[in-house]
């Protein structure tokens, strides 16, 4: 009866402890979601607004 005990009771407080643990995985897992999909929005804003400075620039430079 020990042994079956000693294996039942760290079960029925690891089990719990878990599933609890695993709800803050889902929620990091959809927050790095939206993290990267904001990143993404601000690297293509990025990649455009350099190329407009880069032509505007090029477009002031005067021939030598």
């Amino acid at each position: 009866m020990s042994a079956w005990l000693a294996l039942a009771v760290p079960a029925l407080i690891t089990g719990p402890l878990m599933w609890f643990l695993s709800r803050f995985d889902k929620r990091n897992t959809e927050q790095h979601g939206r993290s990267m999909a904001t990143l993404d929005r601000i690297e293509s804003k990025v990649d455009t607004l350099d190329t407009r400075l880069y032509d505007h620039i090029r477009d002031h430079q005067t021939p030598n």
